[in-house]
């Protein structure tokens, strides 16, 4: 049972890396795996007789079996793989594509169905031909197999490779006539020894053809042969046999024992018996070599696959760290492009600063009643510069990170000064200028009552009119110097106001920006994820195989 389960988890794995490979359906490799692992728990043991068109393949079973039980003739006829099992009577049963069955004792029905067309071409309506016989051989889930002959055509030539790959112990049948061709040499190494194919029994036909001198010289060079090729076959048991089919057949058709004999009949089948009792005890021994050599070829593409992969995953990687490192690079620019421009501004933006800079242009502004000019021509020109510099920044982390931007920062005045000046005195003259300008410029003057105050928002500079006569000033200049320190404290105000209200909408903005400039690692692209997916996959799937082929081996041991 464990060994079974370890077959069918070498299965599982070996039609998982099929896929993993995206191997074509249509491939020899695809169609080879799947014969293999349909194949490696099957019961029974399969015999498969091959060789080329006329070498006596169906007269040597015939023999065998001692019945003409399978069509043979002078000219190519097996047009099928004829599959002989054990069956109490000599029967046999065809199956066709369209579902249809034919169940006919006898093997005449053969003729029609297993055999060439005129054109010397396979049937491609029939999915398989059985044939029943009650043979001691066939007991025991023996089961011999009749391939057509090779050398003909690409299609017979492809049906025996892929039924060769599922035998268990192959005949190759060779003419002493024109011995061991250096397309059957081919052969034996392209179809079985590179597959893993290695009980292969070598059985020369028509050698009692030739004259006795030539039949030395030929079995000499046949043993060569069979010496160079190491067989896996139990010990002391030859992978070399002479047997004359036609003879051989005859002589157990007579049941003439002693003609049997010479024939090399019986020599070749107490082989096929001592054979079949040690491997069929072993099966696996026979066909683990197979998977070991699909294993192989599975893993000369999952080689290229993986380098492939590997490759393309450490472009795409590159790139990805490159596009961070950059970005990276680029946080680090835009932040210290971002900081400086914002401290600039915040330094202008400084309460003392700007009353430093621009309470005295602003004090002369309001005297002169253009404050709304000066501002526009004088303030705002440099807020706004200082602005754009930030901005700037943050578009760039916004493009470069593609990120939302945040609405452009866009600090804003406070309203302007109003100055309400005290009264004039009614004994200085010197004074129309005055209040003519202040009417000029639409700040207006405030002329009722007895207290005279600057306004600027809800601050309000009062100066009381009702002081001691005795301390009051009522020289001109004395008005002069309150008028001006109504508006120099107007500016001043306007400036406080200015700076702090500035600065809270600054701060706001820098809030919002620095998480667009604030560098965060990107997800993973997919491609990478899909690309180490496939790695692990593939590399997970073949350990798998390769613990699952020790653990067969192991067993086996």
């Amino acid at each position: 049972m464990a060994q079974q389960n370890n077959y069918q988890n070498l299965i599982n794995n070996l039609q998982t890396a099929l896929a993993l490979l995206e191997i074509e359906k249509n491939s020899q490799l695809y169609q080879d795996t799947l014969s293999v692992c349909n194949h490696l728990s099957k019961p029974g043991f399969q015999i498969a007789v091959f060789g080329p068109f006329n070498y006596g393949k169906s007269t040597l079973i015939n023999a065998i079996l001692g019945n003409r039980a399978l069509p043979i003739d002078l000219i190519p006829t097996t047009g099928a793989a004829i599959s002989v099992k054990y069956g109490d009577e000599l029967r046999t049963k065809i199956n066709f594509i369209d579902g249809r069955e034919i169940n006919e004792s006898g093997t005449e029905i053969l003729k029609k169905f297993a055999i060439l067309d005129g054109d010397r071409r396979m049937r491609d309506d029939v999915t398989s031909v059985q044939v029943f016989c009650p043979h001691s051989l066939l007991k025991n889930n023996v089961e011999l197999l009749d391939l057509p002959g090779t050398n003909d055509r690409e299609a017979q030539d492809k049906l025996v490779r892929d039924k060769l790959l599922t035998a268990d112990l192959i005949i190759q049948v060779l003419d002493a006539r024109q011995l061991m061709t250096l397309t059957e040499r081919e052969k034996l190494h392209d179809w079985l020894i590179d597959r893993g194919i290695k009980t292969i029994v070598f059985v020369v036909n028509f050698l009692n053809l030739l004259e006795a001198e030539d039949q030395k010289e030929v079995y000499k060079r046949l043993r060569f042969v069979a010496e160079s090729f190491r067989a896996d076959l139990p010990p002391n048991i030859s992978n070399l046999y002479r047997v004359d089919a036609l003879p051989a057949l005859r002589s157990r058709l007579k049941g003439d024992v002693a003609a049997a004999q010479s024939s090399g009949l019986v020599i070749f089948e107490s082989a096929l018996q001592s054979i079949l009792a040690a491997k069929q005890e072993k099966i696996a021994d026979v066909r683990l070599p197979r998977v070991v050599k699909i294993v192989a070829q599975i893993k000369q593409l999952w080689q290229a696959k993986v380098q492939s992969i590997a490759s393309e995953l450490e472009t795409l990687e590159s790139t990805y760290n490159a596009k961070i490192q950059i970005q990276q690079k680029a946080e680090k620019l835009i932040k210290q492009g971002f900081i400086t421009s914002v401290l600039e501004l915040r330094n202008w933006l400084d309460e003392q600063t700007l009353l430093h800079r621009y309470q005295s242009e602003a004090t002369a502004a309001l005297q002169q009643g253009q404050f709304s000019n000066w501002e526009r021509d004088f303030l705002q020109p440099r807020l706004v510069q200082l602005q754009e510099s930030i901005v700037k920044w943050v578009t760039q982390a916004s493009e470069f990170f593609n990120r939302h931007q945040p609405e452009t920062l866009s600090i804003s005045f406070p309203t302007s000064p109003q100055v309400n000046l005290p009264n004039k005195p009614t004994n200085s003259e010197g004074l129309a200028d005055t209040a003519s300008v202040g009417v000029a410029t639409g700040l207006g003057w405030v002329l009722g009552g007895p207290v005279g105050a600057a306004v600027v928002g809800s601050a309000a500079y009062i100066l009381n009119k009702n002081l001691n006569k005795e301390k009051q000033q009522t020289t001109e200049e004395s008005y002069h110097n309150q008028v001006l320190q109504l508006y120099t404290d107007a500016a001043k105000d306007y400036l406080i106001r200015f700076s702090k209200e500035a600065l809270e909408q600054l701060i706001k903005y820098q809030e919002k920006a620095e998480r667009i400039i604030s560098f965060q690692m990107p997800e993973l692209p997919v491609e990478i994820s899909t690309k180490r997916s496939q790695l692990n996959l593939l590399n997970g799937c073949l350990e798998k195989i390769d613990r699952e082929l020790e653990s067969l081996k192991t067993s086996l041991n």
